[in-house]
């Protein structure tokens, strides 16, 4: 019978999400205590010179005790995005003709 240290610590569920450069990895570990908690990262390629690319990620830790502020932060934090910039993307990238003050801020 194998246990939680003879075991490599792969993902219990996965989910993907790409978005353009980049791609989110939504991933539930296991603890060493057979707890779960979840990872999220982000990997962005980039190109180098020579055409070759490579990948810079970033990942967080999520423990169950902090979901629930976390998910509510988080839920916040994206209405208070959406309440004053809308969902609409704005950014140099997407718009060539891109300036501040084409921004509507007071949407009548």
């Amino acid at each position: 019978m194998l246990n939680n240290l003879d075991v490599n610590q792969e993902e219990i569920f996965s989910k993907v999400l790409r978005a353009g450069r980049r791609t989110y990895f939504f991933d539930v570990r296991e603890t060493k205590a057979s707890d779960y908690y979840l990872t999220i990262t982000e990997s962005k390629k980039f190109t180098n010179e020579d055409d070759t690319y490579y990948y810079k990620k970033h990942k967080i830790y999520i423990y169950k005790e902090d979901f629930e502020n976390f998910s509510n932060f988080l839920n916040e934090t994206i209405a208070y995005i959406f309440d004053n910039r809308g969902q609409e993307v704005i950014s140099e990238r997407h718009q060539k003709n891109y300036s501040s003050n084409n921004i509507n801020l007071n949407s009548e």
